[in-house]
């Protein structure tokens, strides 16, 4: 199995809910002092929807400067993406938005911090994922 690069919040839902896969993953920094992440090795990104349902600002800045590196946008494979069903039509679209601008899989989406249930899911699809790769 290959890596999960993941951005999370202040809030740490979607660290939580990568924590909780208990698979090797690399964090996006959260601020723009933090030297930026560069990816040597495939992976599926784990992206936060940010806004309140517009869809504009979707995706958070600090994940678009990331996809922006060259290198780092060729070995994505995958995106799971997090979100708030208060959004509504809007709920979890940077996944959706990241997918379709990287032309990859969106594999999965779970709300907040996810269930028990997600995480059993993520775990044993990115399981299959990989395989299949």
């Amino acid at each position: 199995m290959t890596g999960i690069v993941y951005f999370s919040s202040v809030s740490e839902n979607t660290r939580r809910f990568v924590d909780r896969l208990e698979l090797p993953a690399e964090r996006i920094p959260l601020r723009a002092h933090e030297p930026a992440l560069k990816v040597k090795a495939p992976y599926v990104l784990f992206v936060p929807t940010y806004g309140g349902g517009n869809g504009r600002g979707a995706v958070p800045k600090q994940v678009i400067r990331f996809l922006n590196d060259e290198e780092n946008r060729s070995l994505i494979r995958g995106v799971v993406a997090a979100g708030n069903t208060n959004f509504g039509s809007a709920y979890c679209i940077a996944g959706d938005i990241v997918a379709r601008k990287c032309q990859v899989p969106y594999l999965y989406n779970f709300e907040l911090l996810g269930t028990a249930e997600d995480v059993h899911r993520v775990r044993e699809g990115l399981g299959q994922f990989w395989l299949q790769r």
